[in-house]
């Protein structure tokens, strides 16, 4: 099948590579807005790598998920600062805010113009300000995707900003800067990364590429994520998850995701809802649905023969069925004590609004079966 792959020009992975920052921004710029999240002292070793290499630094600090007036204002200081590359430091969150503020600061007009399904969904025509994405999380793969997930306070959604011109020049991805993380954090941030592993791997657009990175970054996953969210300064469990991370942001930008997905951006642009644990709750309750829905109405499909490979990865049994892999992830989810969906507020009489914004969105359109609103329904409700 025919197929492209994009990501961003350069990655560069390995513990202390943050030293790196400051040779690899010079070559990019002088005056960096380094956006952060809510404590920008966390940043200390690369501002330090930053001035050491004469890049001079504005700080643009954020908290919580990025909304459209974030965008806004963090374009409003780089153009009054004369900023001429972006960095962004931080989790999926941060780095989509770095990502947008790169786009907006290269092309005209207003951000409404070119966002997805409540703007005019313009296409963006110059190659964002260079940008360096820098995560601290084992998550969102945000640093090597086309696309940054904004949400917007008026219509009660999260929607995209979407464009191969957004790519960040250089995916700077150190583990050991992930090392402190909260157990909680860890393992919501990390079940994120396994569904951006599993979604892409069974979706109708996978192709020979993506489902390599996939196979790898579960395999991974699997026998690491308990030891990181338990031993945080494990190296090589950290490691593990900073690959399947990455891997799975090369294999959702590169491919596409399904349901889960579909679900978590209406939840989370109506509910105060955290992206990875909206993810994880989703999970297992998606997985048995669409092999449900698969044996009923389309039991030739290769996604089935895929969840089986996935149950095989995750369980590490040659003999694994399928329900044994959809069993493995709902205890991992158990054992993380991940919240249920009506600990935020969701509640059996949002489904219908909730399916209805899942519809339109372009992660759903890449589920390997098209469910229907009383299977979708169903999942909501199992998550409550």
């Amino acid at each position: 099948m025919p197929f492209e792959f994009a990501t961003a020009t350069r990655i560069v992975l390995g513990r202390g590579t943050i030293s790196q920052a400051g040779p690899c921004a010079k070559e990019l710029g002088k005056r960096a807005l380094v956006v952060t999240g809510r404590n920008p002292g966390r940043a200390a070793p690369l501002l330090d790598s930053l001035r050491g290499h004469d890049v001079s630094t504005v700080i643009f600090s954020v908290s919580g998920e990025p909304e459209i007036g974030t965008i806004d204002e963090g374009v409003a200081l780089g153009k009054r600062e004369k900023c001429d590359i972006v960095i962004g430091f931080g989790g999926g969150s941060v780095l989509d805010t770095g990502k947008a503020i790169a786009a907006m600061l290269a092309n005209e007009g207003e951000l409404l113009n070119y966002l997805e399904v409540i703007g005019r969904g313009k296409a963006l025509t110059r190659s964002s300000t260079p940008f360096i994405a820098i995560p601290t999380t084992a998550g969102t793969g945000s640093e090597v995707t086309r696309n940054a997930v904004l949400g917007s306070l008026e219509h009660r959604v999260k929607v995209s900003l979407r464009s191969h011109l957004m790519l960040p020049r250089l995916a700077l991805v150190d583990p050991e800067v992930t090392y402190d993380l909260p157990a909680a954090i860890t393992a919501s941030t990390g079940m994120d990364a396994l569904t951006q592993l599993i979604e892409p791997y069974v979706c109708s657009r996978a192709n020979p590429v993506v489902d390599s990175l996939c196979v790898e970054g579960i395999r991974r996953a699997a026998r690491s994520l308990r030891t990181a969210v338990t031993k945080g300064h494990d190296p090589s469990a950290r490691e593990d998850m900073s690959i399947a991370s990455l891997f799975g942001g090369l294999a959702l930008a590169n491919a596409g995701l399904g349901a889960v997905h579909g679900l978590a951006g209406p939840i989370g642009g109506m509910f105060p809802a955290p992206h990875g644990a909206v993810c994880a709750a989703l999970l297992p309750k998606v997985m048995n649905a669409n092999l449900r829905a698969l044996r009923q109405r389309a039991s030739g499909d290769q996604a089935i023969s895929r969840y089986e490979e996935i149950a095989r990865l995750l369980t590490g049994d040659a003999q694994a069925t399928a329900d044994a892999g959809v069993e493995w992830v709902r205890n991992l989810v158990d054992d993380f004590q991940i919240p249920t969906l009506s600990m935020y507020g969701v509640k059996q009489g949002h489904a219908r609004e909730l399916i209805s914004k899942a519809r339109v969105s372009s992660s759903m359109k890449a589920n390997p079966i098209a469910l229907t609103d009383e299977e979708l329904r169903e999942v909501v409700e199992r998550a409550l």
